[in-house]
């Protein structure tokens, strides 16, 4: 009992998004917990957290994965599966934002959001589904938002896509959660990445985000390690549909 529960050993773990920030730290918290990891991502010549998964004596592969192109996507699962033979947790992380005015809102900014934060997600998680489902076991984690309960400012595709993240994280526990294919979500607070880069340095908005936070600080990446490995982990085998809150309390406030 104790520290086994939260063991990745023998498991294998793709995700999207981790050439930095949260997903970067997510991926070394399951390397640490002992999962080898399927790195779904753009750039194959972006190695530098393959180097170090694989100096933390874990296997680590770059599975080429551009998420504007949807054979891609369709076709990493598998190739990750093809790779390691079996494939236990996926982690849905990846995600970009686009700022603007709802009425000036360009539709292809509209487009790509969904796209990317929304499509993507489900084409990746009825793929891990087709794996999961039938082997009677796996994990799947998505990244949501707070944006996924909340309107937001000038983001509306995000918000949009957030919230259909959570749905979509509902509706697949609730199908697969008699296979014993948990279907969970974390849903970040405010925290300091690239992608929070212009809230960061809106000293007006940043000020008013810090004062809500109970925990009087912003997240930084290495906060989701915990969060990933618990949801990864036979700690979670009972959780299904979960929305796992990382905000410093900002949803409690």
């Amino acid at each position: 009992m104790g520290t086994h529960l939260f063991s990745l050993e023998g498991k294998v773990a793709a995700i999207t998004g981790a050439t930095r920030g949260i997903g970067k730290s997510m991926a070394l918290a399951l390397a640490e917990a002992g999962a080898d990891i399927a790195l779904l991502q753009r750039s194959p010549e972006q190695t530098e957290l393959q180097e170090q998964i694989v100096k933390l004596g874990r296997k680590c592969l770059i599975i080429p994965c551009d998420l504007d192109k949807p054979l891609q996507v369709k076709s990493a699962v598998p190739e990750a599966v093809s790779q390691f033979g079996q494939l236990d947790i996926l982690v849905n992380n990846a995600g970009i934002q686009r700022r603007s005015p709802a009425v000036d809102f360009l539709e292809s900014d509209w487009d790509d959001v969904l796209q990317i934060n929304l499509k993507v997600v489900w084409t990746l998680c009825q793929e891990a589904g087709r794996h999961m489902v039938p082997r009677g076991k796996g994990k799947i984690i998505n990244t949501a938002s707070l944006l996924s309960y909340q309107g937001g400012i000038t983001v509306p595709a995000y918000a949009a896509a957030k919230g259909g993240v959570a749905q979509l994280t509902k509706a697949l526990a609730n199908e697969w959660a008699k296979h014993h294919v948990n279907v969970n979500a974390i849903v970040p607070g405010y925290i300091a990445t690239d992608m929070n880069e212009a809230l960061i340095n809106d000293p007006v908005r940043s000020t008013q985000i810090l004062n809500r936070i109970p925990a009087e600080r912003w997240g930084n990446p290495d906060d989701f390690k915990g969060a990933v490995v618990y949801l990864a982990s036979e700690a979670s085998n009972y959780v299904h549909g979960h929305m796992l809150a990382v905000d410093g309390g900002w949803l409690g406030r």
